[in-house]
C-alpha cells in the first residue's frame, strides 16, 4: 500500500492527494496516518507546496465526509427505525433508543462531529448520524471541517518536519487505531449480548 500511495503523490501531486483522503473517508482500510505524513514529506523535499498539501488534503476529506452525510440523509430517520423495529437486536438499537440518540445528536451533535473527526475509525462514520438527524448541512461543514483541518494540519505538519522519518507517524498512531477499531467491536458485541435486557419490547425477527 505504502509504494502505490507514494505513487500516486508522485505523479498526481494535489488531485492525488485529495483523491486519496476522499478515498480514505470511504474505505477506511486506506489510512490518512501515512498519507498525509507523506504529502508533508514531499512538499520538505520536492516541488510541492506544504499549504497547498493541506489544502489538498482536506478537501478531499471534506467530499469523503460529506458523501456519508449523503448517505446518511438519504436513508432517513424513519427508515432506521423501521429497520430498528425489526432488526434492534442487530442494529443494537430500538426505536425508542434511536428517538433518544436523535435528541442527543440534535444538543451536541456539533461537538460529536468535530471531536469524532480527530478519532481514527470514528471519522469516517460520524457523518452518518448526523445525515440521519439530519444536522443543517452547514453546521455540518463547518464542524467537519474545523476537526478535518486540525486532524490533517497534525499528520501533515508531522511528516513535514520529520521529513525521512515520517512513517515513524503511522507507527505510533497505528496502535491507536488498532485500540479504536478492538473497542468498537466490543461495544457492538455487548450491545448485542444486552439488546433484551435494554429494550425488551423491541420485536425481534
Amino acid at each position: 500500500m505504502f509504494d502505490w500511495i507514494s505513487g500516486i503523490v508522485e505523479q498526481v501531486g494535489y488531485v492525488g492527494i485529495a483523491l486519496l483522503m476522499f478515498a480514505e473517508n470511504v474505505f477506511p482500510p486506506i489510512p490518512s496516518e501515512l498519507i498525509m505524513p507523506l504529502a508533508g514529506f514531499t512538499a520538505a523535499t520536492g516541488p510541492m507546496n506544504f499549504w497547498g498539501v493541506l489544502i489538498a488534503g482536506i478537501v478531499g476529506s471534506l467530499a469523503g465526509a460529506a458523501l456519508w452525510y449523503w448517505i446518511g440523509l438519504k436513508v432517513g430517520p424513519e427508515r432506521i427505525r423501521r429497520l430498528a423495529a425489526r432488526y434492534g437486536r442487530w442494529l443494537t438499537v430500538s426505536p425508542d433508543e434511536f428517538d433518544q440518540a436523535q435528541q442527543w445528536f440534535d444538543r451536541h451533535g456539533g461537538a460529536a462531529v468535530l471531536i469524532g473527526r480527530l478519532v481514527p475509525t470514528v471519522r469516517t462514520f460520524i457523518s452518518v448520524p448526523a445525515g440521519l438527524v439530519p444536522m443543517p448541512f452547514g453546521r455540518f461543514l463547518a464542524y467537519s471541517a474545523l476537526g478535518t483541518s486540525l486532524w490533517t494540519a497534525l499528520l501533515t505538519g508531522a511528516g513535514y518536519l520529520l521529513e525521512s522519518q515520517y512513517e515513524r507517524v503511522s507507527q505510533y498512531l497505528n496502535p491507536v487505531s488498532t485500540a479504536v477499531v478492538v473497542a468498537i467491536a466490543a461495544w457492538y458485541v455487548w450491545r448485542v449480548a444486552t439488546y433484551r435486557r435494554r429494550a425488551p419490547k423491541a420485536r425481534e425477527t
